[in-house]
């Protein structure tokens, strides 16, 4: 009688494997359990610092030698303070009310049976994204305080940074009731692995991609594992023609140059042909001053040309090309449109925006009810920055990024999207 081998897993099969197991546990977890969890993971984050960091620079030195644009080296680069954010943020989501548990919903049935329907965690969550190393504490953090396993892919170039920060995550639960493989890298460094994490169906419940364009598009079309997708922020600034044009342009410069390259800085500014002639002669200048290449349509560059703007020191206004509409820059470039109406500026957004963010400018009521009703997006701000689009900024502690589609999460995606619920049923012998 012959016998067979059982076939080995592969590392990134094991993996899923043991974040099942840890999840399981994990369920039985409390919320105090896994707050403590939490700030153990903080304080590591402080005494372990000057690893990480090291780490870090060795990253950003590849990067350099790589040729890597400014827009990645600022997403990959984790300073002193930024490493205390994390640490801070970390604080903070254990400091939140526990959403697992929650009853969404309750009643008792004519037969006495009671219904409630309650919050519990998605199990596995995967995450895959490009070269954000604060990313892989985020993801972490949430996936713990909302009692889920985390399996997280990162970019190959900040490959030192996170594997320096999930050991010190991992070493830091070690002596809690919180499993170390709930927090776990891909094994693997090729694109096969990604492909194989996409092909888990059953081990991983949910995938959650974050970066550009390309990956988020491959991870939604070659995933058999659901996907909860994240968008481009292709986001808009429409000027309308009842705005108060000194707040417009705070507004304007805050969207645009506080940080360029992340997914909720500005890259389209639309201005009202009614306050076009006093708005964009300053909004330009004050553009090109903080070396913003604005992309101008026609209108756009006769009244730059016209005002003097820019000057020999500013940054060029040159002529939009068509695909400049469709363009996230992640960098200091802007697109810039005069247009007819609120009516078109709605038209434009519609036909060239990603869904995430969409800000007006306006002291009119009924204009910024009509922006509000007849945008499909995942956030609109009035008379506000498109940077207030973020899981931080918004009281969720953090985020695993902006949901840009309408089923179970939509906007940023903070511990409460990564639940979700089930029915329970209490009795005393009801059959139907």
């Amino acid at each position: 009688m012959s016998t067979s081998t059982p076939l080995a897993m592969s590392p990134v099969r094991e993996a899923a494997v043991a974040a099942g197991v840890a999840a399981a546990r994990l369920a039985t977890t409390t919320g105090a359990q896994r707050n403590s969890a939490l700030r153990a993971i903080a304080r590591a984050l402080t005494d372990r610092s000057p690893e990480i960091l090291a780490a870090n620079k060795r990253d950003m030195d590849d990067a350099r030698v790589a040729g890597r644009p400014q827009a990645v080296l600022d997403r990959l680069g984790l300073s002193d303070g930024q490493l205390a954010c994390l640490t801070d943020m970390t604080r903070d989501v254990a400091a939140m009310a526990d959403p697992v548990g929650t009853v969404t919903s309750g009643s008792v049935l004519p037969n006495g049976l009671e219904v409630r329907q309650i919050r519990v965690p998605l199990g596995v969550v995967g995450m895959i994204y490009e070269g954000r190393p604060n990313v892989t504490v985020d993801a972490a953090v949430l996936c713990l305080k909302s009692g889920n396993a985390a399996l997280l892919r990162g970019s190959s170039a900040a490959r030192h940074t996170n594997a320096a920060l999930i050991a010190v995550m991992r070493d830091a639960v070690a002596d809690t009731a919180v499993p170390a493989d709930a927090i776990q890298a891909v094994p693997g460094t090729t694109h096969a692995a990604v492909r194989e994490l996409m092909s888990l169906r059953g081990l991983v419940d949910v995938l959650i991609p974050r970066g550009g364009r390309e990956l988020i598009e491959a991870t939604v079309r070659d995933a058999a594992v659901p996907v909860i997708e994240t968008g481009v922020g292709n986001c808009h600034v429409y000027v309308d023609e009842n705005s108060d044009v000194e707040r417009a342009l705070r507004i304007l410069l805050n969207a645009k140059t506080q940080r360029p390259s992340v997914c909720n800085a500005a890259e389209t500014l639309l201005v009202h042909e009614a306050v076009a002639p006093l708005f964009l002669p300053r909004a330009l200048d004050e553009l090109a001053r903080h070396g913003v290449t604005v992309h101008g349509d026609a209108r756009v560059l006769a009244l730059a040309a016209a005002s003097g703007v820019p000057s020999a020191t500013g940054a060029p206004v040159v002529a939009a090309k068509e695909e400049d509409w469709d363009r996230e820059y992640l960098a200091p470039d802007l697109a810039v449109a005069v247009v007819d109406s609120l009516d078109a500026a709605v038209e434009h957004i519609r036909r060239h925006g990603t869904g995430h963010t969409e800000a007006i400018v306006t002291e009119s009521q009924s204009a910024a009810r009509r922006f509000i009703l007849a945008l499909d997006t995942a956030v609109v701000a009035v008379n506000a920055s498109t940077r207030f689009a973020d899981g931080g900024q918004l009281g969720l502690g953090t985020e695993l990024g902006i949901s840009t589609q309408k089923l179970h999460a939509r906007g940023p995606m903070g511990v409460t999207a990564l639940t979700t619920t089930k029915y329970v049923l209490v009795g005393d012998g009801q059959i139907r």
